[in-house]
């Protein structure tokens, strides 16, 4: 047995291969994505795209590879919690603008949520597979959260998010040269509900503020999904 046969026998070798080529991935892929801003190529979709390639080369299973990652599953916690950050900074924009934001996320929320329930049932999708699609369209850790309450698969639903991003980003862009939004809110809401991080990291190609209208929506629309989730439980089993 060849020392490169034993090392990948160790459990902590094999922990320590996936996350080391996780985040060497995703630092590759960012500055691919700086060097050239196309919407596949960003992070969030090329990241996992290849680790997917990686897998199959390796013949490694699912299992294998979020035993060697859970850690950086477990950074999701903080994340929420650092997302109060954002919130504070724009506690302006915030009061300015409450009425609108408020309904904006309230309408979006519930047109994501009748689109996922649509799409589900297109696709013939039931049960578990169902509910962990209903979180799609708001961001990863909140996403995640929302589908474990609901009886979701927490891992699926992240995967979903992350399609959704990168679809939702790709058409935002497409969407701006047809929709007559001039206003910066406008602009910035539609990236940071349709797509979450992949639409706000796009949000901030088109502009500094629309950047961060984006953000503060993905955060708003995340929190406000957590809080009802409650309710979803009920609606939906």
């Amino acid at each position: 047995m060849n020392i490169a046969t034993q090392l990948w026998s160790d459990p902590l070798a094999r922990a320590a291969f996936w996350s080391v080529t996780t985040i060497v991935f995703y630092l590759f892929t960012k500055a691919l994505y700086r060097r050239w801003p196309r919407w596949w190529l960003l992070p969030m979709g090329s990241t996992p795209a290849l680790l997917v390639v990686a897998m199959l080369l390796l013949d490694a299973s699912y299992a294998d590879y979020i035993r060697g990652t859970h850690w950086l599953m477990a950074l999701l916690g903080p994340t929420v919690v650092a997302f109060a950050v954002p919130i504070y900074q724009r506690r302006a924009l915030i009061r300015r603008h409450w009425p609108v934001l408020a309904l904006g996320m309230v309408v979006g929320s519930m047109t994501a949520l009748a689109s996922s329930w649509a799409i589900a049932t297109v696709l013939g999708l039931d049960g578990t597979l169902r509910l962990s699609l209903l979180p799609r369209s708001i961001s990863t850790p909140f996403a995640m959260t929302v589908s474990s309450e609901i009886g979701g698969i927490p891992d699926l639903t992240a995967v979903f998010v992350v399609a959704t991003g990168v679809a939702g980003a790709a058409i935002g862009g497409v969407l701006l040269s047809w929709l007559p939004l001039r206003s910066s809110i406008a602009r910035g809401s539609l990236f940071g509900m349709g797509a979450h991080g992949a639409g706000t990291a796009r949000a901030y190609e088109v502009g500094a503020e629309e950047g961060a209208v984006a953000g503060l929506i993905m955060v708003l629309v995340g929190l406000l999904n957590v809080l009802i989730a409650p309710v979803l439980v009920h609606a939906f089993q």
